[in-house]
């Protein structure tokens, strides 16, 4: 079925109904729309907003809709060639592309380039832009869409945010769960196993906070707090096969700069590593992740489900030294028949090497690279404008700044879709404030120019979000909730008690 079809969240007969009326509407409108005439042609690019030039994107990605940067264009003339074919145009105050003509047009020039025209109409005179090219991949995304928290700024308070899902072949979003339905509770961390909406796992924070496991058709709410943990389950990634998943338990706190261009610190005065059982209830512990004067961090399991990866670095005294906090990247063998871990630790990635520290490392699902962020120290990277994605590759060793996909601005929360093709980001190079989706290929070791999650309005509704991306991921296919009934669940004092050995 088409991705078209897939990710339609309305009736099929009110939509042609719909269609037919627009149609009518726009021939009405044709005669009023304004067409270049006495057009001046100038060598430069258009300034468009996203930047979209010369991106590489997959066939299953909905419409590059863009506009002029300058907000006194009036009018805008758009044509698309594919370089095999077929051609798309567009008239209007931005170029709002027809998605069915999009991807028809995208699995035309699947390999190919297209190359986009731009007039723009500023004080009634038109100007020709020079043209520029996007590059459709062979590679396609293979994944339905991806799932995200929306947050507004705060520190404190939780305010309104939720869990969404988005389709990514179309513009169309849903909530999965508003914490406005669970009386204001904190709700983060919606991780899939790779991008299975089949298992998942998210927390929802509070006076009767739980970590929420899906599996196997139904929801298990965990006490928020084991305690021989001295703290909750967060961080959590899944073992392949399903039955474990690897969490850390963290001491956080924040705290505010007064002569710093960065905002906030946020740090943990501790933190381990452990997996968790899913059949038995059981936090599994191991000294070798629970070390008294080391922080673990992060845990991530191989896509073999052999390695067990996380970062690891020796605590320091908070708030004074939190600078002097840099994580090693290490890996630790993992047996799923006894859920032990081996006995010995690699480091990967040292910090005394680097003088930096290592974040959230996330495994290709290929098993050939290991993603991670660089940051100059600590681990909570999103507030770290010179945090960086890096790229360890696993058969050679050798391990590499993305340049590409970074900017001056902070880069984190990374995942990749299934066919380890494609990864996603938050980036806050936009403006600097709020952190945004981009997504990006990667070919040869090399990653393409990002581009953010488009919008059918990009311009109008960026600046009018006030919400940051956080934590995003890949989905398979549309995660199915009931937010009304998973609401009353995490109202109610009904609560699985973790084990612990």
């Amino acid at each position: 079925m088409p991705m078209r079809k897939i990710c339609s969240l309305y009736n099929e007969d009110m939509r042609k109904q719909v269609l037919n009326i627009l149609s009518l509407l726009l021939l009405l409108l044709t005669g009023c729309q304004s067409r270049p005439q006495n057009v001046v042609t100038t060598d430069h690019l258009p300034e468009i907003y996203p930047d979209y030039t010369e991106v590489t994107i997959p066939t299953d990605i909905a419409p590059l809709n863009f506009a002029m940067t300058d907000d006194e264009v009036t009018t805008m003339d758009v044509t698309v060639k594919g370089a095999k074919g077929g051609e798309l145009h567009t008239n209007g105050a931005f170029a709002d592309f027809d998605i069915d003509e999009w991807h028809q047009l995208l699995e035309q020039n699947k390999g190919a380039k297209l190359t986009v025209s731009v007039n723009a109409e500023k004080d009634g005179q038109w100007t020709a832009y020079r043209d520029f090219s996007i590059y459709v991949s062979n590679y396609p995304l293979d994944e339905w869409g991806i799932t995200y928290r929306r947050i507004p700024p705060s520190y404190q308070i939780y305010s309104k945010m939720g869990l969404y899902q988005r389709c990514l072949a179309t513009f169309e979003e849903k909530a999965m769960l508003m914490n406005t339905q669970i009386n204001g509770m904190c709700i983060n961390c919606h991780t899939p196993n790779k991008t299975n909406p089949d298992q998942y796992v998210f927390h929802a924070r509070g006076a009767n906070g739980a970590t929420i496991i899906h599996r196997k058709g139904k929801d298990e709410l965990l006490q928020a707090k084991n305690e021989f943990l001295g703290g909750s389950m967060v961080y959590p990634y899944w073992h392949p096969k399903g039955r474990y998943c690897a969490f850390s338990t963290n001491a956080t706190s924040q705290m505010f700069h007064f002569a710093n261009k960065k905002r906030i610190e946020v740090y943990d005065s501790k933190s381990d590593v452990f997996v968790y059982d899913t059949e038995t209830h059981t936090i599994l512990r191991d000294t070798l992740t629970m070390k008294l004067l080391w922080a673990e961090n992060c845990p991530v399991f191989s896509p073999d489900g052999k390695w067990l990866y996380y970062i690891t670095a020796r605590r320091q005294l908070y708030p004074t030294d939190y600078d002097k906090e840099r994580y090693d990247l290490c890996r630790v063998a993992f047996d799923e028949t006894t859920g032990k871990l081996g006995q010995q630790v690699d480091t990967l990635v040292r910090a005394a090497q680097t003088g930096k520290s290592v974040t959230w490392p996330r495994p290709s699902y290929d098993g050939r690279y290991i993603m991670y962020t660089l940051a100059d120290y600590g681990y909570f990277s999103i507030w770290h404008p010179e945090a960086d994605l890096w790229l360890l590759d696993l058969q050679t060793g050798e391990t590499q700044p993305i340049t590409t996909a970074n900017s001056e601005e902070a880069e984190s929360f990374h995942n990749w879709t299934g066919n380890s093709h494609w990864f996603l980001f938050t980036s806050r190079r936009d403006d600097g404030l709020y952190s945004r989706i981009y997504l990006s290929s990667i070919e040869g070791g090399k990653a393409t120019k990002p581009f953010i999650l488009p919008q059918r309005d990009p311009k109008r509704y960026y600046r009018e979000l006030l919400d940051s991306y956080n934590t995003p991921d890949f989905t398979s296919r549309p995660v199915d909730t009931d937010a009304r009934l998973m609401g009353k669940e995490i109202e109610s004092n009904r609560r699985i008690i973790t084990k612990t050995k």
